[in-house]
């Protein structure tokens, strides 16, 4: 706009000059009127065009799209009241709430899809619109089969079970991988559990689903039901896997530890469970959920709510499963993973990167990105990232930009 405004400046300049020199001159008045009327029509047809490019190099993400995922939050600053009100009127934009012909057709399919000649499960959750389902997300398939070619992934996903969701997992079931999506029905997912009163509160509009997103929770929830029904692998879809899952078993991941100390753990996390259908634990995870939900705190309904169930039961129930160290699942944490992101400057750093790649080939099963805090970070050249996605890709398209 403002090389328009200067053009539009230096033009008006020399229309003055010329004007005072042939004011008189009606011949030469048309001219310039032609002329004038000309660069109108010119300047309109360069901004269209600037605009249409603009709008087709915009990422799915675009301003529209951002918006419209922004609509199925609770306004900012409102009452439980005001936030209940909110989700009567938006509860047909909730897809998740609704039991279709094709999510009545979630458990047969998971049965069907999902069976002995599995190497490992998996099991992944995507209730945002199929468009966000970008590079990075896809990276997090590619990196399952990576390491498990044998292995079976399951998106429970309504937005990802359409042709469009297919067109994204193509290349990966062109090369035979086995990667399915599902329209989860969680009205059945959670019959004979503690949530099963919860969620249909939560759907009859009588509870509040607080300020944090409402599928953020519902995501939480939704895959401990699955495990609980299914048993297997869940992963969030910002972790990358750098190697097998198999022999792994009942297994929940420390965040952080006291220091120095890997086994006096302080929190764990939810983005990586591992555990056989039905547990004891599982069961204690959803009840908590359903008596417990708060959708005003962040993480209340996920990690903390994982950390406070074991350390309640981890006398009664310990021996059923195993707290794993950070290094096992959280290599990084939030903080410490933006160096990741770096492109090597010095002889410290390339030895940095040597050992980061070490711990994470050697001693980690994957690596969660943490995408709340990186989702805008430039992946650089050479970085551990960046050797990483090389390392455990496998249609290995550019997520750089």
């Amino acid at each position: 706009m403002e090389k328009d405004n200067s053009n539009k400046k230096s033009l008006s300049e020399t229309l003055d000059f010329r004007q005072l020199k042939y004011t008189n001159s009606p011949v030469f008045s048309t001219a310039i009127f032609g002329v004038i009327m000309l660069l109108i029509v010119a300047g309109t047809i360069l901004s269209n065009m600037s605009l249409e490019s603009t709008f087709f190099s915009t990422s799915p993400t675009s301003e529209v799209i951002q918006m419209e995922r922004k609509s199925l939050a609770p306004p900012k600053n409102t009452t439980s009241r005001d936030r209940i009100a909110w989700l009567r009127s938006h509860l047909q934009d909730f897809e998740v709430f609704k039991s279709t012909n094709l999510s009545e057709q979630f458990h047969q399919r998971v049965l069907d899809s999902l069976d002995d000649k599995c190497e490992v499960r998996f099991f992944m959750t995507w209730f945002s619109p199929a468009e966000f389902f970008g590079k990075r997300e896809l990276l997090a398939v590619e990196s399952v089969f990576k390491s498990h070619p044998q292995g079976c992934l399951m998106i429970a996903s309504g937005s990802m079970d359409s042709p469009q969701g297919d067109t994204i997992l193509k290349p990966l079931l062109d090369r035979g991988y086995k990667a399915f999506a599902a329209t989860p029905d969680l009205t059945s997912l959670l019959e004979n559990t503690p949530a099963k009163t919860w969620f249909q509160e939560m759907k009859s509009c009588k509870r509040d689903p607080g300020r944090i997103p409402l599928f953020q929770n519902l995501s939480n929830l939704a895959r401990l039901a699955i495990l609980y029904k299914y048993g297997g692998v869940y992963l969030d879809t910002d972790y990358i896997v750098t190697r097998s899952f198999k022999g792994l078993k009942n297994s929940i991941g420390a965040q952080t530890v006291v220091e120095g100390d890997s086994r006096n753990w302080t929190r764990l996390n939810n983005a990586v469970l591992i555990f056989e259908k039905e547990h004891k634990l599982l069961y204690r995870f959803i009840e908590e959920f359903a008596t417990t939900f708060d959708g005003n705190k962040w993480g209340h309904n996920g990690p903390y709510l994982v950390t406070r169930v074991v350390q309640r039961e981890q006398e009664t129930l310990g021996n059923s499963f195993t707290v794993l160290p950070p290094v096992a699942f959280y290599p990084f944490n939030w903080i410490n993973i933006q160096r990741l992101f770096q492109t090597p400057t010095s002889s410290n750093d390339t030895t940095l990167l040597k050992d980061d790649l070490v711990k994470l080939n050697r001693e980690s099963y994957g690596l969660h990105l943490w995408n709340r805090i990186t989702k805008k970070l430039k992946i650089g050249k050479g970085s551990v990232i960046d050797i990483i996605i090389s390392d455990h890709c496998i249609v290995c398209k550019d997520i750089k930009r």
